[in-house]
């Protein structure tokens, strides 16, 4: 996990990231809204789980954090999620019921801290209102974005995660060709289906973010994105002519995630020994 930064004024980066070999590396952030009824948006990778936690309470107190929006089930959105909610009596998860479902799997998830959401439906949260929507491209069924309407920002899960050369925190920070072969790289890779869409189904989800209008994009897997909404979506719009990319084991993100989760168990065991 890397040091939290700052995305505008009441939004702060929990920033890591998944080195992919051969390609460069994959942002996996989470977010916090520092607001009246504080937001956190995902929960971490679980090998930073101890880290994650400490770096969220150092911007929140645990009894002040309000809401958990997981946007989708997956372990790298989930890592810290059990611990977090255990430290945070007052926090209420916002997510899909799928994902509730699917993490029932391994935790029994408590439903009277849950409120499912679909897309479409709008909640107020205190100083704020946030419209839940379905992103453009996905890994997961259970897969919401969160508008926050006061701060014209769009955490969007998976949609417009990119694999970059090295670390950047802001989009500005990128060469346009590595940001957006990134994109497309990215997007092929987890969202395999893009290549099987009728395009002017595609194109209704694309005009539903543009009609929303975010100024920034803030995504999973992403730099901070403000001022290049059209651009994204652009970009974003031309997945479904392009063919489906497979990557090799080593640069799969599951892959790797296993590979780091499977030298860190290694290592405690060799400090404990």
């Amino acid at each position: 996990m890397l040091t939290p930064y700052n995305a505008a004024p009441e939004v702060f980066v929990l920033p890591s990231q998944l080195p992919i070999a051969g390609a460069g590396v994959l942002p996996v952030h989470s977010y916090l809204i520092r607001a009246h009824e504080p937001v956190l948006v995902d929960a971490g990778l679980p090998i930073d789980a101890g880290r994650f936690d400490q770096e969220v309470w150092n911007l929140v107190d645990p009894k002040d954090l309000k809401w958990v929006v997981v946007t989708h089930d997956d372990r790298d959105h989930v890592g810290s999620l059990r611990e977090i909610l255990a430290a945070a009596p007052n926090a209420t998860l916002i997510t899909n019921q799928l994902s509730v479902d699917r993490l029932a799997e391994y935790w029994n998830v408590p439903q009277h801290r849950v409120r499912a959401v679909n897309p479409g439906r709008s909640l107020d949260l205190g100083d704020r209102k946030i419209t839940i929507l379905r992103p453009p491209a996905y890994d997961a069924p259970s897969t919401i974005a969160v508008y926050d309407q006061k701060l014209e920002t769009l955490f969007s899960a998976d949609s417009f995660g990119a694999v970059l050369p090295e670390f950047a925190s802001h989009a500005e920070d990128v060469a346009e060709n590595d940001y957006y072969d990134g994109l497309a790289l990215f997007t092929r890779a987890n969202a395999p289906w893009t290549s099987l869409v009728d395009q002017d189904k595609f194109d209704k989800v694309i005009d539903l973010i543009r009609a929303v209008n975010p100024k920034t994009v803030l995504s999973a897997h992403g730099p901070v994105a403000t001022g290049r909404t059209e651009a994204l979506l652009e970009a974003m719009r031309k997945i479904p002519t392009m063919t489906p990319w497979l990557p090799p084991e080593d640069l799969d993100p599951e892959v790797v995630l296993e590979r780091h989760e499977a030298e860190l168990a290694a290592a405690r065991a060799d400090l404990t020994s």
